[in-house]
């Protein structure tokens, strides 16, 4: 890895500042523009998606989602890499947990977990992964990248994205999410990181091995990633370790968003231009699905890109004073927003803010939950809860429920209470609001009202 495009990126995160929005979002343009001119002519399926259009019009392009990216790979990306090659290295990677083979030119190649029913590959070259551990460290790292960090990241695959930024004064200690987790206690107390970043599934688990006195460590810094952090989550995880949880949103498509020294998460706008969709049926005006440009990725162009997340607007500015977009919180995939029937036969949106608030309401004592729509008229919800409980937490919930389906003017759907699953932590995000039934597209509902 090249340390001087590292140090450049990281001090450049450090040192950029910008008087006025309005000032940003010019730089932003003629950084998009910039990054066209080097793209168009490199990337076969960019120039056919512009037809004829010229590179100031980007955002007049049709919006592609995954199925199409993969399926134009091949002529998308501006290297000699094909699609099925950088699959079968990447597939044998996570079969063996070996992750330090690279492709021609020292090209990283990695996959998306999957959680939208497909799996997404994504291609890095040995810049842009300076860049982004530059833009990375920049962001989350306590303190100075000149002092000493002990990093421990729990991943369910790890990369050569990851294992070249370590140095003599930055330890990375990568832990496999599908080893045993009495393996991963004893590792991380001889390691004892400054900085733990994992999935808020594990963080749960290692903040109880820490209540029991299994785990012996006291990061400065804690990341939640990967998964959408529940504030049930994050109160648990805050309470036993004393500290603040901070937060990273990455996907497939990039670094997309972290939390400030405020606890706000924003968009990491100085790689990306974050575009918004409003969700359909959204009174509030402030959620949206994001389509990103990245004019920082050559190799694996993401122009226009639309995600499957769902993102609320901060509802007042950050204090903070940034000119970054603040979120409220990356609330989920649009695929889980729920649809309760209406008496027309209609379908009416629920987004899943709603569904975790009805849930904690009407059981504050639960600990964990796992709610899913099995069909318009049913939801299963697995609430672990002492026995002496059980009976007033699930009337509770139930209560709360029908509630917020009388508020949308929906009919209440009929609530079962199953036995919740084991402890979760591995290759598998855990997702705490799961619509598991084929309703139509969250953002285009004829029936929303």
């Amino acid at each position: 890895m090249s340390r001087l495009r590292l140090l450049a990126a990281y001090a450049a995160t450090r040192a950029r500042r910008f008087p006025s929005r309005a000032a940003f979002e010019a730089w932003q343009e003629a950084r998009v523009r910039a990054h066209l001119a080097w793209v168009l002519p490199r990337s076969a399926y960019t120039r056919e998606r512009f037809g004829g259009r010229p590179a100031a019009q980007w955002r007049a392009v049709p919006a592609m989602a995954k199925a199409e990216m993969m399926a134009h790979f091949d002529r998308l990306v501006t290297v000699s890499v094909r699609r099925d090659d950088a699959f079968a290295i990447a597939l044998r990677s996570e079969a063996t947990r070996d992750f330090a083979p690279l492709m021609a030119g020292g090209i990283a190649a990695g996959l998306s977990s999957g959680t939208s029913g497909s799996r997404g590959l994504f291609l890095v070259s040995p810049a842009e992964r300076d860049r982004w551990a530059g833009t990375v460290l920049a962001r989350v790292l306590p303190g100075s990248l000149f002092a000493q960090h002990r990093v421990a990241f729990f991943l369910r695959a790890n990369s050569a994205l990851y294992e070249r930024v370590g140095s003599r004064r930055i330890r990375f200690a990568f832990f496999d999410l599908l080893d045993a987790f009495d393996d991963h206690l004893a590792r991380l107390n001889v390691f004892r990181p400054t900085v733990l970043v994992a999935p808020p599934s594990m963080l749960r688990m290692l903040a109880g091995a820490l209540e029991d006195g299994r785990l012996r460590i006291a990061p400065e810094r804690i990341i939640a990633v990967a998964e959408v952090l529940d504030d049930l989550d994050r109160a648990f995880v805050e309470a036993r370790f004393g500290t603040g949880l901070h937060g990273v949103y990455q996907a497939t498509e990039g670094f997309l968003g972290f939390t400030c020294v405020r606890g706000t998460m924003h968009l990491n706008e100085t790689d990306v231009v974050v575009e918004r969709e409003p969700l359909a049926g959204d009174a509030s005006g402030r959620r949206f699905t994001p389509v990103v440009t990245d004019f920082r990725r050559r190799a694996q162009p993401v122009i226009r890109y639309r995600l499957d997340d769902v993102l609320v607007l901060r509802a007042d500015p950050c204090p903070c004073g940034s000119v970054l977009t603040a979120l409220e919180r990356v609330e989920g995939r649009a695929d889980d927003v729920f649809l309760f029937a209406r008496p027309d036969g209609g379908l009416v949106p629920v987004f899943p803010d709603f569904i975790r608030r009805a849930v904690l309401v009407g059981a504050p004592e639960a600990r964990a939950y796992v709610a899913t729509q099995t069909a318009p008229e049913r939801v299963e919800i697995a609430l672990p809860v002492d026995d002496a409980r059980r009976e007033a937490s699930e009337a509770g919930v139930r209560s709360e429920l029908g509630a917020l389906a009388g508020r949308l003017g929906a009919i209440a759907p009929a609530v079962v209470f199953v036995p919740p699953p084991p402890e979760h932590a591995g290759a598998v995000k855990l997702r705490r609001v799961v619509q598991a039934f084929a309703g139509p597209a969250a953002g285009a509902r004829p029936a929303n009202g």
